[in-house]
């Protein structure tokens, strides 16, 4: 089983290529299904057909029985699936003591509906009977935020509540003299499934061999600054990125001259111009095996099974659409020594923009490095975490970090 995510900026169409993508899958005899996480609702749209909150068969002479799609009900999921989950937090926290509406607010979680969003997939990816999953994700920011949460609320989770579930029965029981076992059995459970499942989320984001990420673009500059930097932040989050799409590419016009063609022709070199500088883009990122694959800009928008065929015919030609670039790892150390004058270093395959900002800082036993606003926390080897961090350089193959032995904790 695969996973595709199509994300980029917002108007890019995102939403007409992952619903090509789909269609063309389809008629290849695999079983698909395409579904939006995106507010916008557009899907249904592209395809010429309602969509409801469970998967629906479009039917079409082209897929016969192979193509499901829809939209998620993100308010629908956060009342059935949240609430349960927020009561039992909510008695914790009474039972620790904390203020009633103190708890009611500490219970509401920034990003949860877009988490429940994300689960869904997952639920559909892992138990439908579907070859392949197309996502057609929410704006570039929003994704970003939305990719991040499995393992941040994961973080909360742990910080709150330890996972050993012994533990935290007896963190239950010392914290309040209220209730019974069953119901703090009751708690620790929930607790406990909500932890499990935020690991299966972000066991299948970083799965390489399952998810990959298609990024959506338009040939101009603005939106050419933003996959920058989306394409850092993607790798920071461990996740594979497959293949680079230029949509809306403008045809060339011959010589006629009329102020029409002189404006088609001028914007048409501009677009030309931003595809050379993102293939030098991508080279100079350290990812030059991710290939642009343009797509015309059509005079009628691609609406409906025949006209989204026809898109992906164009993209895709004679290829698989499932075949793209390879996954690169994210963490490769160096080095070897007992003695204190080791020397190791840890390559981060990042690209990384001319001028980047990063940072680097040392929490515990994992390295939190932060590219331009993105932040993550890497987990260190065993032999790193004895040592401390002696300095960093960014190059065209992403971040080196150099680390020599903690005198401390080496020897230990």
């Amino acid at each position: 089983m695969r996973v595709l995510l199509f994300t980029g900026k917002g108007g890019v169409g995102k939403t007409t290529l992952a619903a090509a993508t789909a269609a063309r899958l389809a008629t290849t005899g695999r079983k698909t299904l395409v579904v939006s996480t995106d507010p916008a609702h557009s899907l249904g749209d592209a395809l010429g057909v309602p969509l409801a909150g469970e998967p629906t068969e479009v039917d079409h002479p082209q897929v016969p029985g192979g193509l499901h799609a829809y939209q998620v009900d993100i308010r629908g999921l956060v009342d059935s699936s949240w609430q349960d989950l927020r009561q039992h937090l909510r008695a914790v926290l009474a039972g620790a003591g904390v203020d009633e509406l103190d708890a009611e607010e500490l219970t509401v979680l920034p990003g949860v509906d877009d988490l429940l969003a994300l689960s869904e997939v997952c639920r559909n990816a892992s138990q439908g009977p579907w070859d392949v999953v197309v996502v057609d994700c929410a704006p570039t920011a929003e994704t970003l935020r939305l990719l991040a949460l499995p393992e941040a609320l994961a973080g909360y989770l742990e910080r709150l509540f330890p996972a050993h579930r012994r533990v935290v029965r007896g963190l239950l029981a010392g914290i309040t003299g209220t209730g019974t076992p069953e119901r703090w059995d009751a708690t620790v459970e929930a607790l406990g499934r909500f932890a499990d499942h935020l690991a299966s989320l972000r066991d299948l984001l970083v799965d390489h061999d399952t998810t990959s990420v298609r990024l959506v673009l338009t040939p101009e500059r603005v939106v050419l600054a933003e996959a920058r930097r989306t394409l850092t932040a993607l790798a920071l989050r461990g996740m594979r990125v497959d293949g680079v799409i230029a949509n809306r590419v403008l045809p060339r016009v011959g010589d006629e001259r009329s102020v029409a063609a002189d404006w088609l022709r001028a914007r048409r070199s501009e677009q030309d111009a931003v595809l050379q500088e993102l293939v030098s883009t991508l080279e100079l990122l350290g990812v030059p095996e991710l290939t642009v694959q343009p797509v015309g800009y059509r005079a009628e928008e691609p609406v409906g099974l025949p006209a989204l065929l026809e898109v992906a015919a164009e993209l895709y030609g004679d290829q698989d659409p499932l075949a793209g670039a390879p996954a690169r790892p994210l963490i490769e150390v160096t080095g070897n020594g007992r003695r204190l004058d080791a020397e190791y270093r840890l390559r981060l395959a990042l690209p990384l923009a001319d001028p980047v900002e990063v940072d680097l800082a040392r929490v515990g036993d994992d390295l939190a490095v932060t590219v331009d606003g993105y932040r993550r926390l890497v987990s260190l080897p065993a032999v790193l975490r004895r040592c401390t961090v002696t300095g960093a350089v960014a190059d065209e193959r992403g971040l080196l970090v150099s680390f020599r032995p903690d005198p401390g904790l080496w020897m230990r």
